[in-house]
């Protein structure tokens, strides 16, 4: 019986999880090329905790990205400070950046905005 339980128990929660609206997720290479590839609207954000843009563009982010409107898009959480070979292949040389892709290919990017309708605007070119 136990086997049967957990089957549906991890069943169910498959099901809900195609649901559920994007997260953040912290950036992993093997998942972000297979997003990529695959053509599903990723963004990178580029965040270092000692950064006071970063800290303001988070909570947006993160309210963002649990809103409907955004439940396709993948947003991956990059260390800005360790995440040194991203940062080359990507060109990115601040901290705050973040880089939107969809279809595979780079579409867009910006450093430093905060504002909400900036980071929806920027975030809706994935998704649109």
């Amino acid at each position: 019986m136990r086997p049967l339980f957990i089957a549906t128990f991890a069943a169910a929660l498959t099901l809900f999880s195609t649901f559920a609206p994007s997260a953040e997720i912290p950036f992993d290479q093997t998942q972000f090329a297979a997003a990529r590839a695959a053509g599903k609207p990723v963004a990178v954000v580029f965040h270092a905790g000692w950064c006071p843009t970063c800290r303001a563009q988070a909570p947006v982010l993160k309210e963002l990205s649990q809103s409907s409107e955004f439940k396709s898009l993948t947003l991956y959480i990059a260390d800005f400070d360790t995440e040194k070979a991203l940062k080359k292949s990507l060109g990115v040389t601040q901290q705050s950046t973040i880089v939107v892709f969809k279809d595979g290919k780079e579409i867009a990017r910006s450093t430093g905005a905060t504002q909400r309708e900036l980071l929806a605007s920027l975030l809706r070119q994935a998704v649109s």
